[in-house]
């Protein structure tokens, strides 16, 4: 965890303020889903109200505000009714189970392409296998449905299957290698081929798309570097990293390939970056990984809006607008336009990272919601890692990015 003033100096010159209204729109609307998902595991879809407290960290709901409050601000998605006991029952209205079940069903239409984007994952670890517990934290990131850890793992036998370690960790491990897909998004893009069954991973030279925050001017002074580590042949994603030294260039650089092969997996190019710092070990990326995104800020952007930072694929956006959005993306916008959002971007000035920002915003009366989202983007309170990946006296300014471009 970290509370250094050089930490927060350097996201004020790099900030995309585009990207921070994606990142808001989505906090408010993971509040929703949640509600959503919680009732739909339910036997009937509904749940008392006071049984709802239990998920108030989840729902990063903040005392003292109520849960049934927080449920009354979106009256097309949700219910209250009392039971004659008096007990506050919460459902979902008609509206609600509809977009479940067209969930569903995008979700099954889908499922052949998660299961590709899961096998590429465990293809890209070292031992060709990755805990269960952590490729969950990816469950919605790519699409997979509810009973991932219950029914889906088990529908392709074909690629993988479900194997248990001495300690009783239930692993996910490949079953068969296919070439075809060990070829990255990145050459994909640039090279134009998509499959060749005889493919074998080995050594690239390939430049990320590079998309820097709008105020960062210093980057002219740092041309040549950039260009110099763009030139640097690094080992595909898919290739075997066991004999990759640590703190070379080249290591970097295939790190970030890594990162930028995740990230493209995603459904919208973002991911909390607990998720990606999870996979240290088992895809053989730097300790420091956080670092390395704050330095490669022309491909990756890193939103420190509240507790869990996001981290976004920088080429994938236009303004605030994903380019290319998958059907889950325009089913989570449907649900959204439903959940009682009233942020427009013209109005937004200025962003204020104070933990409850985002609650007192669901939390206003009704008339408050026709009112622009008042987002400040002017100072931060401490930032909080869940892994300490940048010490205290790092120097995170611009400066640094020199360095980590030179030739070893």
């Amino acid at each position: 965890m970290t509370t250094s003033r050089r930490v927060q100096d350097r996201s004020r010159k790099k900030r995309v303020h585009d990207l921070e209204i994606v990142t808001e729109k989505w906090k408010i609307a993971s509040k929703v889903l949640f509600l959503m998902e919680t009732l739909k595991k339910e036997p009937e879809m509904i749940i008392p109200v006071r049984s709802l407290a239990q998920y108030r960290k989840q729902i990063n709901l903040p005392k003292p505000y109520r849960i049934s409050d927080f449920i009354r601000k979106s009256p097309k998605l949700f219910e209250l009714y009392k039971d004659h006991n008096g007990v506050l029952w919460c459902g979902m209205t008609e509206k609600a189970e509809d977009l479940i079940k067209e969930e569903e069903k995008i979700i099954e239409q889908q499922a052949d392409k998660a299961a590709e984007y899961v096998v590429r994952m465990l293809m890209m670890s070292v031992d060709k296998r990755l805990p269960l517990d952590k490729i969950a934290h990816f469950r919605r990131d790519i699409g997979l449905p509810l009973d991932f850890r219950i029914n889906w793992v088990h529908k392709y036998p074909q690629h993988f299957r479900v194997v248990k370690s001495v300690d009783e960790t239930e692993f996910l491990e490949l079953v068969s290698w296919n070439p075809s897909w060990a070829i990255t998004e990145l050459e994909k893009k640039i090279t134009g081929i998509t499959e060749n069954d005889s493919h074998k991973p080995g050594m690239l030279s390939l430049a990320f798309p590079l998309k820097f925050p709008p105020e960062y001017k210093k980057v002219y002074r740092y041309g040549g570097k950039i260009d110099h580590f763009q030139k640097r042949s690094y080992l595909s994603p898919y290739a075997d990293a066991r004999g990759q030294i640590a703190g070379t260039l080249e290591f970097d650089k295939r790190a970030v390939a890594i990162m930028h092969e995740l990230l493209s997996f995603t459904l919208e190019k973002r991911l909390v970056t607990d998720h990606l710092t999870h996979f240290r070990r088992e895809l053989v990326m730097p300790q420091k990984l956080m670092r390395l995104l704050l330095k490669h800020c022309g491909i990756f952007y890193v939103s420190e809006r509240g507790k869990r930072f996001s981290v976004f694929l920088t080429e994938a956006y236009q303004g605030s607008e994903l380019i290319e959005k998958c059907p889950l993306v325009l089913w989570k916008e449907k649900v959204l336009s439903l959940a009682g959002y009233r942020g427009r971007k013209k109005k937004i000035e200025t962003f204020s990272d104070m933990s409850d920002t985002d609650d007192n915003c669901l939390l206003q009366s009704d008339s408050d919601e026709e009112e622009k989202l008042h987002v400040e983007l002017e100072q931060q309170e401490t930032m909080d890692y869940e892994d300490a990946l940048l010490p205290d006296n790092s120097d995170m300014d611009v400066e640094e990015v020199s360095s980590v471009y030179q030739n070893s």
